[in-house]
């Protein structure tokens, strides 16, 4: 078996997203190796697990500090256990990122054994916090399938919306030259605003169609529930994370390793 330092140039897109609450505080990490075999192992995701677990526990500030707080149930840090942990599992691990909420309420979900990882936060009066898990549930499940890049309409900046509104003014003006009936400007500035507000619910979780209510914003959702419930509801934000995304893979040639390994053969 390769010594770490050998596996450790090694690309590692898969692995898992582990989320987790405990005593209220929630967390969210992702967690890299090499293969979907290892991942699925029990000895991966134990070290993911633990991991999630230091992050809840240690508060850290960034990714050196995780990797310099305690390891659970030993004197060593988790930068230190990766090396043993690669030994172990035989494969190039790397602790990719995290995230963590310590205020409000927050509801955790993983999908599809690690695949994805949502947590939801939440601000809530006058409701105790297992009342709102169902809602906070849906609004994971809701994240996870739709991957809306906004939590609400007033956290997109201004330098995305300005961007936008300049390719749906250029295809508005460019539709509008063609037609055999052309609109005034005002009226093409109205499509306009019309298109941002589409835009909006196609990438903001409160202004996108809830998935289980056709014809329902979630924002509308949230705040049926609330009033059924006789309190106060507000999603403040979420995170999301995806195994492996951004992480460019390596393409492998099986044909050329074939014929590599024969050629060692000779």
């Amino acid at each position: 078996m390769p010594p770490p330092t050998k596996k450790a140039g090694r690309i590692a897109a898969e692995g898992a997203v582990c989320a987790v609450v405990e005593n209220g505080v929630g967390a969210i990490v992702e967690v890299n190796c090499e293969t979907d075999f290892a991942a699925q192992s029990d000895k991966f995701t134990d070290f993911v697990k633990d991991v999630a677990a230091v992050v809840v526990q240690s508060a850290p500030a960034d990714l050196d500090a995780l990797l310099a707080a305690p390891y659970p149930n030993t004197d060593k840090t988790v930068g230190e256990m990766i090396p043993e942990k690669v030994l172990v599992i035989g494969e190039n691990l790397k602790v990719r990122r995290f995230a963590r909420y310590d205020t409000g309420v927050t509801v955790p979900y993983i999908h599809m054994a690690g695949r994805i990882g949502v947590l939801v936060n939440m601000e809530v009066e006058g409701l105790e916090a297992a009342a709102v898990t169902e809602l906070g549930k849906d609004l994971c499940m809701q994240v996870a399938a739709m991957n809306p890049a906004f939590c609400d309409k007033a956290d997109v900046d201004q330098a995305t919306l300005d961007k936008e509104k300049e390719i749906q003014l250029a295809l508005a003006m460019n539709e509008n030259a063609k037609s055999d009936r052309p609109k005034p400007q005002n009226i093409i500035e109205k499509m306009v605003m019309g298109r941002i507000g589409k835009y909006y619910e196609e990438n903001c979780l409160m202004q996108m169609e809830f998935v289980k209510e056709k014809g329902v914003s979630v924002e509308k959702h949230v705040a049926a529930v609330a009033k059924e419930l006789g309190g106060r509801i507000t999603v403040k934000s979420f995170v999301r994370f995806e195994r492996g995304e951004g992480i460019e893979k390596k393409q492998e040639n099986f044909a050329e390793e074939v014929a590599a390994q024969m050629n060692l053969g000779k």
